[in-house]
């Protein structure tokens, strides 16, 4: 077969014609999709660098890269053949934090355990995507509080970004306080903050990924931190990673059942949801989703999503989840599954840049972190706040979630808040079985557990 045949056969297989697209368009679409979200390859194993490690914080970084890019070119791989979308996925923010300062930090989980309890989400999310139930637990959680998840997971990153790059210090006497503006750390985060805005503000594709590098390369001009020995290397095996998630599930009957339910239950909630609305916004604008609210093969793209989450966890890496940024190659034309295949060509190639990603600090991440958590902060906008049964669980569960350090607690606040306040109302026909049930839930782990 030659290769006008085999171009030609792929361009049947997705349907460019149909979508009045090409070659040139799809591929332009894949790389700029993977420029605005490759800033996961540093992120995401800084985060998880902080829980997970063998004997100092930081000896698995090259191994959480690996992870990190298998996963988000797997998932991806399976959105663009299975699904034929052009939507990449990658393990989400939020969810990497809660993984690392919440459960393992400070629940005290083994990180295996942690990789466990996102293998049983997997696998679950595949069920639930099976059998057709997602309508039903969409339905059962108030949109407020949905809402105020996203909100509040993005101020809690935030929080961590500050507080990691000691711009937020601890104080005896006001509990935190400003940090040293003279620390070298702290003024180089601020310079990268501003830049990584005026990128964001002037609309530049990859903002947050150039932000992350210019504060690197600001340390590393400045002397604050070592220069990288080497920009591209043969990547290490991740046998630290690879199926500690399996052998963690055999250790999880020995964790008590409400925090294996608390943790399961917080990753596949924000999981299910952040994809359901991800989906959606991607698919208006992309105009997959017809007058009637259809959207075609969206069970397939939820499997992609799945399946990304269940291997990830093999892996070892955080939960899957289907990306916003994908939007940045929508715009560009992108409109087949092929866009998705160049992304996860590109993030499979990016494990030969390891040496240059494991010399980049953990201050040059707080600046992308701050604006992530701006951009999640946006969905408080749609929380009806003239309604107490909703403003106030939601803005409970918002503020709950960084003062709490977890964002299970504010979950749970805002879940067991919502039908009482609701009932206050008068109500109570508003609310449904499932509330009560999460509610009554979430009171006995408070009340066994003691947090």
């Amino acid at each position: 077969m030659n290769s006008n045949s085999t171009l030609g056969a792929i361009a049947r297989f997705f349907e460019f014609e149909k979508l009045q697209t090409n070659f040139k368009i799809e591929i332009l679409a894949g790389v700029t999709t993977f420029v605005t979200m490759a800033y996961i390859l540093v992120v995401n194993p800084a985060i998880l660098s902080n829980a997970i490690f063998l004997n100092t914080s930081g000896d698995l970084f090259g191994e959480l890269v690996i992870a990190t890019a298998l996963a988000s070119a797997l998932a991806t791989l399976v959105m663009g053949l299975y699904a034929k979308y052009p939507f990449a996925l990658a393990p989400g923010m939020g969810l990497n934090a809660y993984f690392a300062f919440s459960v393992v930090l400070k629940l005290g989980i083994s990180w295996r355990v942690a990789l466990a309890a996102i293998l049983i989400e997997g696998l679950l999310f595949i069920a639930l995507t099976l059998s057709q139930f997602r309508t039903q637990i969409i339905t059962a959680i108030p949109e407020g509080i949905k809402h105020a998840v996203a909100a509040g997971i993005g101020l809690f990153i935030a929080y961590i970004a500050l507080t990691g790059a000691k711009i937020i210090i601890p104080s005896e006497a006001t509990t935190t306080t400003l940090g040293n503006l003279n620390d070298p750390t702290v003024l180089i985060t601020l310079a990268g903050i501003l830049i990584t805005a005026a990128l964001i503000a002037r609309r530049i594709t990859g903002a947050l990924l150039f932000g992350i590098l210019a504060t690197a390369a600001l340390g590393w001009i400045l002397g604050i931190t070592p220069w990288p020995t080497a920009i591209v290397g043969l990547p290490q095996l991740p046998v630290d990673l690879f199926g500690q998630g399996i052998i963690g599930l055999t250790e999880v009957l020995q964790v008590n059942f409400f925090q294996i339910f608390t943790i399961t239950f917080v990753f596949f909630f924000v999981d299910l949801f952040d994809t359901v609305g991800t989906l959606t916004g991607l698919g208006m604008k992309a105009g997959y989703i017809n007058e009637q609210g259809e959207f075609p093969r969206v069970t397939e793209a939820f499997m992609a999503d799945a399946v990304g989450t269940t291997t990830g966890a093999i892996f070892g890496t955080s939960t899957v989840t289907t990306y916003i940024e994908s939007a940045s190659g929508i715009s560009e034309g992108g409109r087949s599954g092929f866009t998705a295949v160049v992304v996860a060509v590109l993030f499979t190639i990016s494990i030969f840049f390891i040496p240059l990603l494991s010399a980049i600090p953990s201050f040059a991440t707080a600046p992308t972190l701050i604006i992530v958590g701006v951009l999640m902060m946006g969905s408080v906008r749609y929380i009806r706040w003239d309604d107490p049964a909703e403003s106030i669980p939601a803005f409970l569960t918002i503020l709950m979630m960084p003062l709490t350090y977890s964002i299970a607690d504010g979950l749970a606040v805002g879940l067991i808040t919502y039908p009482l306040i609701k009932s206050f109302q008068g109500k109570f026909h508003e609310t449904n079985i499932a509330m009560w049930i999460l509610a009554v839930i979430f009171i006995l782990k408070f009340v066994l557990v003691g947090k």
